[in-house]
């Protein structure tokens, strides 16, 4: 199975490394692939004939860059209530779109929406209804350049108390009739709610698109920030029923590892090179242990 790793474990939050240093650093892990983020290693800026030359470099390296992510939409909401904010998501997407298809990306990790963004006071509340016919609104906008430049649009479970459950996420992707439009299925994010094995058991291998690896520990009969540690082996994730349930829907997609330890804040410093080695090497632990057992 494709392994690959998230730049924000090798680069951290902004333009500290660049894709050219990323895919070296991936080469000499022995990974399959790496997942460039725009906004960071990547500007929304950047133009096709150096979207080429950073394929060219990843091909000739054989590297991947099957999948590419974004922390864009914590600022910038599809589901927000504010049209004009919503417009600016949905052109910053549209870009998004065309940057993964210069670079021959297969998938891009967009946020769906939010109610709130717990970690940002500025950001406003939003109603649960108006964020999930806002973000409708903007993913049927978007559908036809997906379609058109061959590109997933890739929705990812993230902390914004905006679909939750697994059940919610099946209703929600089903509105959609175009194969374009999946889940980016974050197996240590789903926890605080359900775990990852229900939603790969009820959304199945053509609605999720791609998988982020990381673990997380609930205390408490909750959990928070603190709960993604250090390692990729230390937390509630149970990586036999997960790739068993995996195995069982056919998956062929990415699994790539997104372990930021926020167990270390308000100290968390990023870029960590000691980090990123160690998480390369607990995803290549995980995936061989439990695929072979």
């Amino acid at each position: 199975m494709y392994k690959a790793l998230n730049y924000w474990v090798f680069g951290g939050f902004g333009p500290n490394k660049t894709p050219y240093e990323f895919i070296d650093f991936a080469k000499a892990q022995g990974l399959d692939g790496v997942e460039l983020t725009v906004g960071d290693c990547l500007s929304i800026d950047i133009d096709e004939a150096e979207c080429r030359k950073i394929a060219a470099y990843a091909k000739e390296k054989g590297v991947g860059l099957r999948t590419l992510a974004s922390g864009h939409y914590g600022a910038e909401s599809l589901g927000a209530a504010d049209e004009a904010e919503r417009l600016r998501a949905v052109d910053f997407t549209k870009r998004y779109l065309q940057i993964a298809a210069w670079i021959g990306a297969e998938t891009i990790l967009v946020v769906p929406g939010s109610t709130h963004v717990t970690w940002d006071p500025s950001r406003p509340v939003v109603p649960y209804k108006t964020a999930w016919e806002n973000s409708t609104k903007s993913i049927n906008e978007l559908m036809p350049l997906a379609e058109k430049l061959g590109v997933n649009i890739a929705l990812e479970n993230v902390w914004m108390r905006f679909l939750l459950s697994p059940m919610e996420w099946k209703l929600f992707l089903d509105q959609f009739k175009s194969d374009r439009i999946g889940m980016y299925l974050d197996i240590g994010n789903c926890l605080i709610y359900a775990p990852a094995q229900d939603y790969i058991e009820l959304l199945g291998s053509k609605r999720i698109k791609a998988i982020h690896v990381k673990n997380w520990k609930g205390d408490d009969c909750g959990g928070t920030l603190h709960g993604f540690g250090d390692s990729l082996l230390a937390g509630d994730v149970d990586f036999a029923q997960t790739f068993a349930a995996l195995e069982k829907i056919g998956y062929q997609g990415t699994l790539t590892a997104e372990m930021i330890p926020f167990s270390r804040l308000p100290d968390l410093v990023l870029p960590d090179q000691a980090l990123a080695e160690k998480v390369v090497r607990e995803l290549n632990y995980a995936t061989i242990t439990e695929l072979s057992s």
